[in-house]
């Protein structure tokens, strides 16, 4: 049993659910439940029953095509097919908004406030590849997550922003086919899964997140092409910010409609009469929001969540990039990267890389840079982001050296980019991002610098085997497999090392467990350097 709930909490939720109240009230006592989701940018779930030791005693989820619940006391963030990014630990009833919002391929999918990112990976599974992923959240620290975990699922079409809706809403007016709002909240959902958010529950008050709540959604909704899907989910109990927050919403936007949820699963229809009486919604409106969705933690296995579908009315007349997937799969990869277009985006002062410019200053002499083509600001103390490189540096070395790394690579779809020394592979088809505070702008590929590009881990996380230009493999319980995980320097011979199109055995190599990509290595002479950051060591 956890610890004291307050006063007001269970007083509320006692007249809200009536002759249940006791259920919901045992729930507490119950034992939690654990759930991970199948990574399907990696492998599909027959191919990860075969292959996992995990997969001895699991239970589908019901509701997430990939989900399973696993048993307490395993650990599989700790095991090395985490490490390399086969799936995602998430709570059972997150899995459900992301099956609502209903992705598919080669759709313009925004995730507003996403961090840690366990939706945004769901989504970019549904989306294999095709499409664009924004992914953003207003919280600074927050988005080291959200971007490590979009690295490590592998994925190539995410952009990573850290805005606020109100700065990304003139810039994809009506851009989007879907938008997920997982939206801040009070959080009642989440007592049983972590005792903190008790205490947390006064400061983060309900009125507080439902002022924030109606912000969202109203920037959102500028955001979302005719025709197009947003989901807006909570893990609340609370009417304030559920039914009334779509009530309220829904009195604003005369082009929105709700969009029934089969109520299965155990699942509770939305509440219409929790709606305070002063809402301005016709009858059929509001009996609408019986469409929406509870999951109570004592009618399911799960810890809880509310969620609402809503359809923007119209047809959505730009439908060029939807097309464009679908040529796109038909196409020569060759034929491909004629048509891509290669830019620069250049960054302002408050632009993500401003850290790791003055980090990289410190690293390497005056003399090294300025022979790299870098500028000094007058201070001598920081160093401008604004092409910090020759303008066509960055870009001309991926262009020379990416197929020393992955077989193919000048193939790929989407635009290259560079934000100060680092390189992207971008979605084709984005509105500039000039002025907007981008953590990632797209696939983070490599660094320049000294002459050369210096692959990523987010590249490796993101290839497959078999795109390598030098590849390894050993099992996931293999000791080398385990010495690199910690950092550790590797002796090979060099047989076990598969090289493409003989190239030379020296250079990086692609370190794969269970023929899954965990990352870099640099071969010469029998001994493997290890690359990997040491911010994904296994410590």
């Amino acid at each position: 049993m956890i610890g004291n709930l307050p006063l007001n909490f269970t007083a509320k939720m006692e007249k809200l659910l009536g002759e249940e109240f006791d259920d919901f009230m045992s729930s507490y006592a119950a034992p939690r439940v654990y759930g991970l989701r199948i990574n399907r940018l990696k492998l599909n779930m027959e191919e990860w029953k075969g292959m996992s030791p995990l997969s001895a005693d699991v239970s589908p989820i019901p509701w997430a095509e990939d989900g399973l619940y696993y048993k307490e006391g395993e650990r599989p963030g700790k095991h090395p097919h985490y490490h390399a990014g086969l799936y995602y630990i998430q709570e059972p009833s997150a899995m459900a908004p992301v099956e609502l919002l209903d992705v598919r391929p080669g759709q313009r999918v925004l995730d507003l406030c996403a961090a840690p990112g366990g939706k945004s990976t769901q989504i970019a599974a549904k989306l294999q590849g095709g499409g664009v992923l924004v992914t953003n959240d207003n919280a600074r620290e927050r988005t080291k997550a959200l971007a490590k975990n979009i690295e490590l699922a592998g994925v190539r079409n995410a952009v990573v922003m850290n805005e606020e809706p109100a700065a990304l809403a003139p810039v994809f007016t009506e851009w989007f086919d879907r938008i997920l709002i997982d939206a801040p909240c009070s959080g009642e959902g989440m007592f049983r899964k972590d005792e903190s958010m008790i205490a947390e529950w006064e400061k983060h008050s309900v009125e507080r997140c439902s002022l924030m709540q109606c912000d969202i959604l109203r920037h959102a909704a500028s955001m979302l092409a005719p025709g197009g899907l947003m989901v807006y989910s909570t893990c609340t109990f609370s009417p304030e910010e559920n039914e009334q927050q779509i009530a309220s919403f829904l009195s604003g936007h005369t082009d929105f409609q709700v969009v029934p949820i089969v109520h299965g699963f155990g699942w509770n229809a939305g509440r219409p009469d929790l709606i305070a009486k002063a809402t301005q919604l016709d009858g059929a409106r509001l009996q609408s929001i019986e469409g929406t969705v509870r999951l109570w933690p004592h009618r399911i296995e799960g810890e809880g969540h509310y969620a609402a579908v809503l359809r923007r009315d119209g047809a959505n007349t730009d439908i060029n990039h939807l097309l464009e997937s679908a040529v796109s799969e038909e196409e020569p990869a060759k034929a491909r990267h004629a048509g891509a277009a290669i830019s620069i985006r250049r960054s302002n002062e408050k632009r993500y890389d401003q850290r790791e410019e003055r980090r990289a200053a410190k690293l390497q002499t005056k003399k090294e840079w300025q022979n790299a083509g870098l500028k000094q600001s007058a201070s001598k103390k920081e160093y401008k982001t604004r092409s910090v490189l020759d303008e066509e540096q960055p870009i001309d070395l991926w262009r020379q050296q990416a197929e020393h790394f992955a077989y193919g690579a000048l193939a790929w779809t989407g635009q290259v980019v560079a934000y100060g020394s680092r390189v992207y592979i971008q979605p084709n088809n984005m509105p500039s991002l000039d002025g907007l505070r981008v953590v990632r702008a797209g696939w983070y590929v490599g660094e320049a610098g000294r002459g050369r590009i210096e692959p990523s881990h987010p590249l490796a996380m993101g290839l497959k085997r078999e795109e390598a230009v030098r590849s390894v493999n050993w099992s996931s319980n293999d000791p080398q497999t385990l010495r690199y995980l910690r950092g550790e320097t590797l002796f090979v011979e060099e047989s076990e090392i598969v090289i493409k199109d003989g190239a030379a055995a020296k250079g990086y190599v692609l370190i794969c467990t269970d023929g899954h990509p965990i990352g870099w290595g640099k071969y010469a002479e029998g001994m493997i350097k290890n690359e990997l950051p040491a911010g994904w060591r296994w410590i």
